[in-house]
């Protein structure tokens, strides 16, 4: 019968198992490398290609744009004309001559007090249509049609109603936006699973306590929806409004530079105007994504 040799004893001072350690190691620096590399990469993906095509259609513009007898300014002209106007957007000289922040500041103010208004009336009656069968046949049908009218069409009974522009803005915002989350969110109530209301009614649940345990959370999808679509209305509907109720704020500034012929200074105010959109319906949708995780971990 063979007999094995034993093994050699360890020196000492010496490491025991060092393949092991470089065995464990080398995995962990080509993980971390290989992550670093798929997130500089998913970066590069997202930024890229917005900024070719920005860059492909400002050569395209200012090649088109170029000669001297244009009517639309090229972007070296508009640089030339408004460069006060982008390099410093914070002068304020008195009156209405200021700079775009302190215009984009009033309207954005004006936004928040009329969305906010009527992203809390719409959530409401939004969750009413969608558990009542009875209001969803009476009210349904009166909200399509209201939700078709242009913000501007309310705009003269705004005023009738109210006989001052900060009001009546307010309430052009307030009712341009609340159709999208009254429907988004009646349309979410109504896709609750039928279990999840009978649980709240075996656990005796209070009407208040329904909303904000089962209905809430379930339907939050659909209701931020409603909501991005609201800001966004919003933001359209007081650009609009402005440029016929003066004052300060971006609309009124848009109009006002049309008066004096500066079309250079309306297409710097019209890239703040879609900068500042993207933000609001990017940061709801932020607030949709924490919402979402938040009630589907509890």
């Amino acid at each position: 019968m063979k007999t094995e040799a034993p093994a050699a004893p360890a020196r000492e001072g010496a490491d025991p198992s060092p393949t092991v350690s470089k065995v464990v190691r080398l995995p962990k620096l080509r993980r971390s490398s290989a992550g670093a590399v798929g997130v500089a990469g998913k970066i590069v993906g997202n930024v890229v290609p917005p900024v070719l095509l920005v860059l492909a259609v400002g050569l395209l513009w200012q090649i088109l744009c170029s000669d001297p007898a244009s009517l639309f300014p090229s972007p070296t002209t508009i640089w030339t004309e408004s460069k006060e106007l982008i390099v410093d957007p914070f002068f304020d000289r008195g009156g209405v001559d200021k700079g775009l922040f302190w215009h984009v500041s009033n309207s954005l103010s004006r936004v928040a007090v009329g969305f906010s208004a009527a992203a809390l009336a719409g959530v409401l009656l939004g969750v009413w249509v969608g558990a009542s069968k009875w209001a969803q046949r009476a009210f349904d049908p009166t909200f399509q049609v209201l939700r078709t009218v242009p913000p501007l069409a309310w705009l003269p009974i705004s005023l009738a109603l109210f006989r001052e522009a900060q009001p009546s803005a307010l309430f052009v915002i307030f009712i341009t936006a609340i159709w999208p989350v009254i429907i988004n969110t009646a349309v979410g109530i109504r896709n609750l699973p039928q279990d999840y209301l009978n649980v709240g009614r075996v656990l005796r649940l209070s009407p208040p306590e329904m909303f904000f345990r089962i209905m809430a959370p379930a339907a939050t999808p659909y209701i931020f929806t409603g909501l991005r679509i609201g800001i966004g209305m919003s933001w359209l509907a007081i650009v609009a409004s402005e440029m016929l109720l003066g004052g300060v704020g971006i609309g009124f500034f848009i109009w006002d530079q049309y008066n004096a012929s500066r079309i250079s200074d309306i297409i710097v105010a019209l890239i703040w105007v879609g900068l500042i959109g993207y933000a609001l319906d990017r940061f709801v949708a932020l607030l949709g994504h924490f919402a979402s995780r938040g009630s589907a971990q509890s």
